[in-house]
């Protein structure tokens, strides 16, 4: 079962590989939106860990967050997303970023759960 308020939380050192430079968002080396989006998806997949059915996944269908911060090369970045709201299959979530400085983003996350060979046989049809 899926609960309003469930948060979850990860983490990720800022090296090399996830700077803006690294991954082509930028030519700075500082931590890239890309990969606080992507950490900030990660966190909202943690926090429905053990709520979903066997064969279920959930999948990312909307995202809107601003990144109001750098941060630099060795800072750990955590992010957490909070369960906002759920409707039927569609799970909304609030989610942040920040490191030892402070905040470094926020903003709003859509998933829905789907079942895995489903939606795979579906995407294999295209």
């Amino acid at each position: 079962m899926i609960t309003i308020g469930k948060t979850a939380a990860v983490k990720a050192t800022v090296d090399e590989n996830n700077t803006a430079r690294a991954v082509g968002s930028g030519n700075l080396d500082v931590f890239a939106t890309p990969m606080m989006i992507a950490l900030m998806e990660r966190a909202a997949c943690e926090a429905l860990s053990g709520a979903l059915e066997v064969g279920q996944t959930s999948v990312g269908t909307q995202i809107n967050v601003s990144h109001t911060a750098a941060s630099p090369p060795g800072s750990t970045v955590t992010a957490t997303a909070t369960v906002m709201g759920v409707s039927g299959r569609k799970i909304e979530f609030a989610v942040t970023a920040g490191d030892g400085a402070g905040e470094i983003g926020n903003g709003t996350h859509v998933r829905f759960i789907v079942d895995e060979t489903k939606f795979m046989a579906k995407t294999n049809e295209r």
